[in-house]
């Protein structure tokens, strides 16, 4: 009997994968458990659509994040913090003061584990920084710390 995975199954089949099982398996606890489906002409056809239309969207996401990425990559922050002698920072500037300077200032939503810094900026002056917008896109945008 052949059927479409609904989720993914140990030693069976993965989510989304067409594969032939025995009968009682498939009758007795995949069907049961809502596991899989049976594999007919007009499960196949919405499992296509299905995985069509998820292909559009994971597109549409990949292209909003390079888009977002070209901006930013155009983009210079400022954050202003005390400051002592030597440009050394009170305290540092985080990845969450970075992401609400960038709401504040250029109304850009990142969200603030996007960006990454290898350690917490301490010192006044440009840093460049990385935010990794999608698996596929990275980019990197510039930081600049000024002493109020």
């Amino acid at each position: 009997m052949k059927v479409i995975f609904l989720q993914d199954v140990k030693g069976q089949g993965k989510k989304g994968e067409v594969k032939e099982v025995s009968p009682g398996y498939a009758q007795n606890f995949l069907l049961k458990k809502n596991l899989a489906v049976e594999a007919t002409a007009e499960t196949i056809n919405r499992h296509k659509q299905q995985v069509a239309g998820e292909e559009r969207k994971a597109a549409g996401v990949l292209q909003d994040a390079k888009d977002l990425a070209a901006v930013l990559k155009e983009t210079t922050v400022i954050l202003k913090t005390k400051a002592g002698d030597g440009g050394r920072v009170f305290g540092a500037i985080s990845t969450k003061q970075i992401a609400d300077a960038l709401k504040e200032q250029k109304k850009l939503n990142v969200d603030k584990r996007k960006i990454l810094l290898d350690e917490p900026i301490k010192s006044l002056g440009t840093t460049v920084v990385t935010v990794k917008l999608h698996p596929e896109v990275s980019t990197e945008m510039r930081v600049q710390v000024v002493a109020e």
